[in-house]
C-alpha cells in the first residue's frame, strides 16, 4: 500500500434517517424537525474549529443519511465548510448517498457541489433481503439508481454491502450473496465494502435475538462468507486493504478512511463526531439537542477527550495497523518480549507473514485481526 498523505482529513456526521434500520447502532435520529438547528450549531462549529488543524485532503460525509439534506441545506453546509477550511485542490470529497436519494438532478448538484467520490448504500441487491434488512429502496430501485451515478461523471462510486445475516438457510445466503457481489461488479465500482453483520447495541434485530426470534449464522458460515468474499474479489482485480474493504487499485483506496487506521489527524464535525491529532483524541456529545444547545451559547459541544501514552498509541497502532493489508512496522512489536516466539507461530500457523521489515495480516488472519494484538 502507498503512503498516505500526512495532511488532515474532515468529517461531518449528519445524524438524519427517514427511518431507522432495524440493524443499525449508529448514532442517527428520525426527528427531523432538528435539521435546521442542526445545520445552524454546525456554521457555528465551523466557525469554532476553523482554525484547528491546518489543511485537509479529504472531506467525508457520512452519518445517518447525508443525501436526506434538500438542494439548500448541501449547499449551505458545503459553503460553511468551504469557508472555515482549506480543503486542498484536489481532496477527496465524498458523500454517502441512499440509493432512494439518487436522481440525475441531485448527481448533477453533488458534482457542482464539489463531491467528486460517492457511497452508495446498496446493502442488498436481493428484494427479500432489503426488505428483511428495512431498507427503504427495492432491488429495481436499486439497480436504478446505480445506473445514474455510473453514468452520472464520477470517476469514483463506492458500494457499501451487507452479508452474514441470514441462519435460516446459509447455502441460499452464500449464493445470493455471491449473486449480489456480482450483480454490484457489473456496474463498475471502484470500490466496494462488504460488512459482515454484527447484532449490537439496542436494536431491533438484538431484541429479536434475545427472544429467540432471530439467528444468525454460525461462526463457521461466516468465516467461509468471509474468505470467500475475499478470494471471490481478489480474484478480480480488486485489493483487500482492510478488513472490509476492497479497492480496485492503489488509487482507489478511501483516502479519508485509512488515516483513521494509521493514526494520521483528521476533524470530526457533528454530534458524536471524534477528531485526533497527535496523540489526543476528543468527541463531541451523542444528543442532537445537547449538541445544538451548546453551540447556540457558542460553546465547544466536547462531550470528553483523552490524551493517548506512549503504549497507548503503540497498541492502538497494532489494533489498526493489523486490521489493513499494509500491517505494521515489526519493531513494533519485536521490541516486546517473548514476541520473536509468538510471530513465529503466527507466521507457521499462516495467519501473518513477514515482508520488507513489516508484519501483515494474511486473508486467515484478518478473521483473527481484533484479536492478534492481544497475543503481544
Amino acid at each position: 500500500m502507498s503512503e498516505v498523505p500526512s495532511l488532515a482529513g474532515l468529517y461531518v456526521h449528519v445524524p438524519f434517517c427517514l427511518s431507522k434500520c432495524p440493524y443499525c447502532d449508529f448514532d442517527s435520529t428520525t426527528a427531523l424537525d432538528l435539521l435546521p438547528a442542526w445545520l445552524q450549531a454546525l456554521e457555528e462549529e465551523c466557525r469554532l474549529r476553523g482554525d484547528s488543524f491546518g489543511r485537509f485532503d479529504s472531506l467525508y460525509l457520512g452519518g445517518g443519511t447525508p443525501s436526506i439534506l434538500d438542494d439548500r441545506q448541501l449547499d449551505r453546509l458545503v459553503t460553511a465548510l468551504s469557508r472555515s477550511f482549506d480543503i486542498v485542490e484536489g481532496a477527496e470529497i465524498t458523500i454517502e448517498v441512499n440509493p432512494d436519494d439518487v436522481s440525475p438532478h441531485r448527481l448533477a448538484l453533488y458534482r457542482a457541489l464539489g463531491f467528486n467520490r460517492i457511497s452508495l448504500g446498496v446493502q442488498s441487491l436481493q428484494e427479500a433481503e432489503l426488505r428483511f434488512l428495512g431498507r427503504r429502496h427495492g432491488e429495481k430501485q436499486t439497480l436504478r439508481a446505480l445506473e445514474w451515478v455510473r453514468s452520472g461523471g464520477f470517476d469514483r462510486v463506492s458500494f457499501d454491502l451487507i452479508h452474514g445475516f441470514r441462519a435460516d438457510d446459509h447455502s441460499t445466503h452464500r449464493a445470493l450473496w455471491e449473486r449480489t457481489l456480482r450483480k454490484a461488479l457489473s456496474f463498475d465500482p471502484d470500490h466496494l465494502s462488504c460488512y459482515m453483520m454484527t447484532i449490537e447495541g439496542d436494536t431491533p434485530f438484538r431484541r429479536l435475538l434475545a427472544e429467540g426470534r432471530l439467528t444468525v449464522p454460525s461462526e463457521g458460515e461466516l468465516e467461509e462468507l468471509f474468505l470467500f468474499t475475499s478470494e471471490f474479489l481478489e480474484s478480480e482485480g480488486f485489493i483487500h486493504y482492510e478488513i472490509s474493504n476492497f479497492a480496485r487499485s492503489e488509487q482507489s483506496l478511501c483516502r479519508h478512511n485509512v488515516k483513521y487506521w494509521d493514526h494520521s489527524p483528521y476533524l470530526g464535525l457533528g454530534p458524536s463526531a471524534h477528531s485526533y491529532r497527535d496523540g489526543m483524541r476528543c468527541w463531541n456529545v451523542r444528543s442532537v439537542q445537547r449538541y445544538c444547545e451548546a453551540l447556540k451559547k457558542g460553546e465547544p459541544p466536547r462531550e470528553g477527550s483523552e490524551l493517548l501514552s506512549e503504549a497507548q498509541l503503540d497498541l492502538e497502532k497494532l489494533f489498526l495497523g493489523l486490521r489493513t493489508r499494509r500491517g505494521v512496522e515489526a519493531s513494533l512489536l519485536l521490541k516486546r518480549p517473548g514476541a520473536r516466539h509468538i510471530l513465529d507461530q503466527l507466521a507457521a500457523s499462516r495467519l501473518v507473514e513477514m515482508r520488507q521489515g513489516r508484519i501483515l495480516p494474511t486473508r486467515r488472519g484478518f478473521l483473527l485481526a481484533d484479536g492478534l494484538p492481544l497475543l503481544f
